[in-house]
């Protein structure tokens, strides 16, 4: 590798003229005659007003056939038509038609203030036009050419004429204070074919003064290749101080570093940079690439790198061209420059003459003889602009280019079946639904692991289709732009639109937000643990999206289904689409209400971080979702619906909230003063809580009674809140809300006898009225512990009162070892237990029951003992009859005889 160090003080020049007049060969033979420049305004009276012709076969040319019209956007009507026939350009390629006091003389002159200030338009048509009179309808038949203009006054009103005559294209603003004195619209040569208008000193019958691109950071400026020894030269225009970067020649037959060069400056200027091609396979094919960063990153015989270089140069001739995928990952959506017949010998010597500020653009480069250290040597260029694309139709058909509305991010595919991943694409669309341009618009990709942008595109010189759409994708999918397969990186990541004069990455942050039109942040299962800080940089407080790759037994792709930018939840995993109405669901098939699903978990109540805001839901596994909607009101009846989609997982779960492992966002809720949640079936499919809704589940937290009426549901039992979040626990009775840590996704932490410990204690009584039951122990406990204690701790426990105290004895239970440590502490609480006289007296004094047993046991006792002794006094009472008993044993011995 070549290592080179420069520092340059004086090799700073400054661009001079002959920069300035920029423009192509145009090579065809077929003659081109465009608008080169208009002056529809003066200071003070409009007296050197005029609209200058130019053909590219510079020697005088007829003009027969050809119509110059003027029009009206008030009404998009022609105000003046003139014809051409029987008139010739200059030796140079001009003609001028203008006020009779300018100078050069026109050569059809009109009256003072002849042509309006704006919004207006000035078209040329050729001769197979449909001839349009004054007063008639503006008209894309036969149009060659046209420059639709207005004013910061009016900046709206020539729309209807740039829907026709420049379709997708917004009029240029004329801005009668950019320069002191006159000013005019001139058209300058861009790239390729592209050409645009800048506002200028007046130049009639002269090259136009068209104004140098501006680097930021660096570009190439020129290369020269010298066929028969290949040695190589490449300038480089640097435009900031301070830095290292690294020019890197590839070898286009392997695809491989051929060697590098690094370069570091102290100062801006023009550094010239040898290179080695001697080492080239085939010299009449290579490409050159601009990196930041030292040249060890590219040693030789690396692979093309696959990070984005600053600007690049790629060449080939007819027979020896470059890899599609070289050129897809060093200039995707540009081509190659073409070299001539004689580089063999001649070599190649080119220069960057366009004037845009684009790189990375071999159209950007024509063929001029070397001007080392000083600026290039341009000349006046001609290309006609094929590009442009006109409309047949009459009169304003579009909707306003300045409504406001611009380009949204439609559908996304990052990953496609197999390992090729050769079908991913990126679909952009324009609100319009009309063709459009792209000037300024650049698509970036941010890896969501590092924040740092690994692909950045520029999308200038590009129009959408005339339905609005713009496709950027791998080879596959016929796209507009083709880039390499594999480029879309999976997941957590992020696809982001700006509209941007200069690259977005240049900002110091590393994730931009000037200039943001649209993002679509997104992620696979398991993906997003480091997601955060791009979701709130671009798409705050919204949950990446999902794009499910088992959701459909083919490919899938995020597709918008709403219009709101910046918006995740418009939209849905869905079949692909490119090019097409992406296929959301308009009436969705509404399956019946699913069983057994009820909300599960929720940290909705104490909001200190919108961050951590979920519902769980719980069901059957894989219950479809369709039709049901979660419905949030406050308590001043403001509600918020959202529409549920996908289904429960195979746990049987399914998470809406502003959480890493969310399946579905939940949207901000503001201010909102949590009073209920419903969960409800709406039969519609609207997706929004009517009249018609069936409620599945609810939580009614508010005690509100206008509120229970409306939802005819009464107010559902939440104990404690020690933490923001509430898990639904079984019991016994009615359902019951255990304050717990949150588990969203996991399984809920409720009293279990797996952690219980054993209870028998004599516990002080408060002022709290209570009944002596289990509800009074929790209060008594939660009092002191402050650790989520509820009803369903306490049930296995046995309380009984006496004196002012209450008694426990069983088991009671915790959620987790902590808690039940937490409670043995506060059983331990001398401040809550009884004294011991207290105790002795509640223990003493027995239980209700035993002394109802002893009391039972007593009585019989007593009447066992009051039976006996009646029985002895009685008989003691009445002694016996002892003469009777005498007379009866004599009665019973027989007598003898």
């Amino acid at each position: 590798m070549l290592r080179v160090f420069i520092r340059a003080a004086a090799m700073r020049v400054e661009l001079s003229l002959g920069f300035l007049l920029l423009m192509c060969i145009f090579k065809e033979t077929t003659q081109c005659l465009i608008i080169s420049e208009v002056n529809c305004d003066n200071p003070k009276l409009d007296t050197h007003e005029f609209v200058e012709l130019y053909n590219d076969g510079m020697n005088p040319t007829s003009l027969d056939g050809y119509t110059l019209v003027f029009y009206n956007g008030n009404g998009d009507i022609a105000y003046r038509v003139i014809d051409l026939s029987g008139q010739l350009t200059d030796y140079r390629g001009f003609f001028l038609v203008g006020s009779a006091e300018l100078t050069p003389h026109p050569a059809i002159s009109l009256p003072p203030n002849s042509v309006q200030n704006g919004p207006d338009a000035i078209a040329l048509y050729g001769p197979n036009w449909d001839p349009v009179s004054v007063g008639g309808h503006v008209s894309g038949v036969g149009l060659l050419d046209a420059v639709v203009y207005t004013s910061r006054r009016s900046a709206e009103g020539a729309d209807g004429l740039a829907s026709v005559l420049t379709p997708g294209s917004v009029p240029f603003l004329e801005d009668e204070s950019a320069l002191e004195g006159d000013e005019s619209i001139q058209r300058c040569w861009q790239s390729g074919n592209l050409w645009t208008f800048y506002t200028g000193p007046p130049t009639p019958m002269w090259v136009n003064h068209c104004p140098p691109p501006t680097p930021v950071k660096v570009w190439i400026n020129e290369v020269d290749i010298n066929g028969p020894d290949r040695q190589g030269l490449v300038e480089l225009n640097l435009g900031m101080a301070n830095w290292t970067f690294s020019l890197v020649l590839y070898d286009i037959t392997t695809d491989l570093i051929s060697s590098s060069v690094e370069v570091s400056a102290d100062q801006g200027g023009i550094f010239t940079i040898p290179v080695q091609t001697e080492n080239l396979a085939v010299p009449q094919s290579a490409a050159f690439a601009l990196y930041g960063g030292p040249s060890t990153d590219f040693p030789k015989g690396d692979p093309l790198s696959h990070k984005q270089p600053i600007d690049a140069f790629v060449y080939g001739d007819s027979v020896h061209m470059p890899s599609e995928n070289l050129t897809e990952t060093l200039i995707p959506g540009r081509k190659p420059f073409i070299l001539t017949e004689s580089f063999p010998t001649a070599g190649v010597h080119v220069s960057r003459c366009g004037v845009t500020e684009w790189t990375r653009d071999p159209g950007l480069f024509v063929t001029r003889p070397r001007s080392p250290d000083k600026p290039n040597d341009c000349v006046w260029f001609q290309s006609c602009p094929l590009n442009m694309t006109f409309s047949t139709k009459a009169g304003p058909s579009y909707p306003s280019i300045h409504s406001g509305i611009d380009f949204l991010l439609n559908e996304v595919n990052t990953n496609t079946p197999g390992g090729a991943e050769d079908e991913e694409f990126i679909e952009l669309w324009h609100p319009s639904g009309s063709r459009m341009s792209l000037d300024f618009i650049w698509l970036v990709m941010i890896n969501g692991q590092n924040t740092e942008v690994y692909y950045e595109l520029e999308l200038n010189g590009y129009f959408t289709d005339d339905d609005g759409y713009f496709l950027i994708g791998s080879a596959k999918v016929g796209p507009d732009i083709r880039i390499p397969s594999n480029i879309i990186q999976n997941g957590p990541d992020a696809v982001v639109l700006y509209r941007s004069k200069p690259p977005p990455s240049q900002e110091s942050q590393n994730i931009p937000r000037s200039g943001l039109l649209d993002a679509v942040v997104y992620r696979t299962r398991g993906s997003d643990k480091r997601v955060s800080e791009i979701t709130q940089a671009l798409t705050p407080r919204q949950i990446p999206l999902l794009e499910d790759i088992s959701a459909l037994p083919g490919d899938e792709t995020l597709s918008r289904c709403g219009t709101e930018r910046l918006n995740l939840s418009a939209f849905r995993v869905t079949s692909p689409t490119p090019r097409k109405q992406n296929n959301c669901p308009t009436k969705p098939t509404i399956p019946p209400p699913p069983e057994g699903l009820l909300i599960n978990e929720f940290n909705i109540l104490n909001r200190t971080d919108d961050q951590r805001l979920f519902v769980e839901l719980k069901g059957p596994p894989l219950t479809p979702l369709n039709g049901l909607v979660l419905v949030f009101l406050g308590q001043d009846f403001k509600e918020f619906s959202v529409p549920l989609t996908g289904s429960t997982g195979t746990d049987g779960l399914y998470l809406i909230g502003n959480v890493s492992n969310a399946d579905q966002g939940l949207p901000v809720l503001g201010q909102l003063e949590f009073a209920a949640m419903l969960l409800c079936f709406e039969p519609s499919g609207s997706g929004v809580y009517g009249k018609n809704s069936r409620s599945l589940d609810w939580l009614v937290l508010s005690d509100d009674p206008k509120l229970h009426r409306l939802l005819q549901h009464n107010t559902t039992r939440v104990e404690s809140s020690i933490f923001d979040s509430f898990s639904r626990c079984a019991s016994d009775g009615p359902v019951l809300w255990v304050s717990s840590q949150e588990t969203p996704g996991l399984q809920n932490l409720c009293p279990s006898p797996a952690f219980s410990s054993s209870m028998d204690v004599c516990l002080q009584r408060k002022s709290k009225p209570g009944n002596c039951d289990q509800e009074e122990l929790t209060y008594l406990l939660e009092n002191v512990c402050n650790c989520g204690i509820s009803s369903l701790h306490v049930k296995g426990v046995n309380v009984s009162c006496e004196a002012g105290m209450l008694d426990a004895q069983g088991p009671v239970l915790a959620v987790s070892g902590q808690q039940r440590e937490q409670i043995t502490e506060t059983l331990n609480n001398n401040k809550l237990s009884c004294s011991p006289a207290q105790e002795r007296q509640v223990h003493g004094a027995g239980s209700p029951v035993a002394l109802q047993v002893g009391l039972v046991l007593a009585a019989l006792l007593l009447f066992a003992l009051g039976a006996a002794l009646f029985v002895y006094l009685y008989k003691k009472r009445r002694p016996a009859d002892y003469l009777s008993m005498q007379l009866s044993e004599q009665v019973e011995t027989p007598l003898e005889l």
